[in-house]
């Protein structure tokens, strides 16, 4: 898909990922792009750099994201791609409250199954749409920080893969943005366990999008090593699972 003249909207708009793909899809000439987030304040600056809409939205309310939806619609007429990317960050700590276990699913996974209830049917009925979802090569592989944040995570991979099945040949793109450690507020200074191959800017992140977006693939891979390590996972996944037992035990050592 081609973003120019097109009308998107992003989910996390006020920072990080969100926040450098909205300035990169206007950069691109899309013809709308409406930015949400629940962060009012860093939302403003955004919508007036790409001449869009700021709309608060919580996405782990249902009712939000209808909102926000129908905001975008009364402003622009329709929505051509839904970038649902809000997310927060992996709670350091291995057995997450479930406080905090009900939080991440909402976020990681319903936020996502609410927003293609809103949008997926109205995009095919236009003749097609576009839908990415931020899921994390945690939601590939794994992560030792968190069960939460990992297990919510590869759940929106799967939710994903099931848009693409579903809706694939009935005009709608999908893709699964699945990077490692991105300069945001979300990751710790080092990466913790995702900053191994580096820690990538959301600028370089909204880029490979948008590239991705053009050759309408399903992955999003910002660091291609992680599909070498997905490879090996699934070749050997006894071989796999004994190296993250070791990371697990160097994460837990690690001060803080």
């Amino acid at each position: 898909m081609d973003v120019r003249g097109k009308v998107a909207v992003i989910t996390g708009g006020a920072s990080g990922i969100g926040r450098a793909t909205a300035l990169k899809f206007h950069a691109e000439g899309a013809a709308g792009v409406v930015v949400a987030d629940m962060n009012e304040a860093g939302l403003k600056p955004v919508a007036e750099a790409v001449n869009g809409l700021a709309v608060r939205c919580d996405v782990s309310r249902e009712a939000d994201i209808q909102a926000l939806v129908a905001a975008a619609e009364k402003r622009y007429g329709r929505v051509d791609i839904f970038f649902s990317n809000a997310g927060i960050g992996n709670s350091r700590g291995a057995e997450p409250d479930d406080e905090m276990w009900d939080k991440m699913w909402k976020i990681h996974l319903m936020a996502h199954v609410w927003a293609a209830r809103a949008v997926v049917e109205p995009m095919i009925e236009r003749g097609g749409g576009y839908f990415i979802i931020t899921a994390s090569a945690a939601g590939l592989l794994n992560i030792v920080e968190s069960a939460a944040y990992a297990v919510t995570k590869h759940a929106a991979v799967a939710f994903a893969e099931w848009l693409s099945i579903a809706y694939g040949r009935r005009g709608l793109g999908v893709s699964c943005l699945c990077p490692q450690a991105v300069r945001t507020g979300m990751v710790p200074g080092d990466g913790g366990s995702a900053g191994g191959d580096g820690i990538l800017s959301a600028e370089v992140v909204a880029d490979e999008i948008v590239k991705v977006m053009s050759e309408e693939k399903f992955l999003v891979l910002p660091h291609p090593e992680v599909l070498q390590y997905l490879r090996g996972k699934t070749n050997d996944y006894d071989r796999w699972l004994g190296g993250m037992q070791k990371l697990f035990l160097k994460a837990q050592s690690r001060p803080g």
